[in-house]
């Protein structure tokens, strides 16, 4: 009996996402690459905890990294900052197979949105992706909700579109520390439902591995 993957080496270790037995090189080479592990997956929290003691860096070309993020932005928009990372989590949590990449393209075409706007250019541009582009929209009407609340209230400064910018720079920047660049990795968006333990609608989904 060979691996259903590879169909040459021994099948070693159970893979719940695929429902039986795989060898230990296909679940390292495909794993959050083809096969859409499940979070609990021992094999995949092992890796994590291996990723987590050897964090990759960030390359120089990297977009938005030449942008140089106020030091107090975040400490001094604490509150907006949460919100919007608890809208990210929302939206993951009601769509399941949105994925760190899914994310991250959210983020970071609003992100350049918001740096025209902050010039004083309108230009828009959503992902092209389903998932990316609804994740945009959603973010984008979080934030005009916000600006609404904070123009009721007299006593509220109202976020600048600047301000905005740099959050989401910032998040950008986090994402990407957190992901592992694989394209089916979820590890920023569990690092993201992890800050809100008590939250009802970040309740995590049942456990989808299969006993053998």
């Amino acid at each position: 009996m060979s691996c259903p993957i590879c169909e040459k080496r021994k099948p070693a270790r159970f893979c719940p996402a695929k429902g039986e037995k795989i060898c230990a090189v296909c679940c390292g080479t495909e794993r959050e690459v083809t096969i859409d592990c499940p979070s609990d997956c021992a094999h995949l929290i092992s890796a994590h905890r291996y990723e987590d003691e050897h964090r990759r860096s960030l390359p120089a070309d990297t977009p938005l990294l030449d942008e140089k993020i106020p030091q107090d932005i975040v400490y001094t928009h604490q509150q907006p900052m949460a919100a919007l990372a608890f809208s990210i989590a929302k939206f993951c949590a009601v769509q399941p197979a949105a994925t760190d990449t899914d994310v991250l393209a959210a983020i970071r075409a609003l992100a350049e949105t918001y740096k025209t706007l902050s010039s004083g250019i309108i230009y828009e541009k959503p992902p092209d992706a389903p998932l990316p582009r609804e994740l945009y929209a959603a973010m984008t009407a979080f934030i005009s909700e916000i600006k609404k609340q904070q123009a009721e209230r007299a006593a509220s400064a109202s976020l600048k579109d600047s301000q905005i910018f740099y959050l989401l720079v910032f998040l950008y920047r986090m994402g990407l520390l957190r992901t592992n660049g694989r394209p089916r990795s979820r590890r920023f968006i569990e690092f993201l439902r992890g800050q809100f333990p008590q939250a009802p609608e970040l309740k995590r989904e049942e456990s989808r591995i299969i006993v053998p």
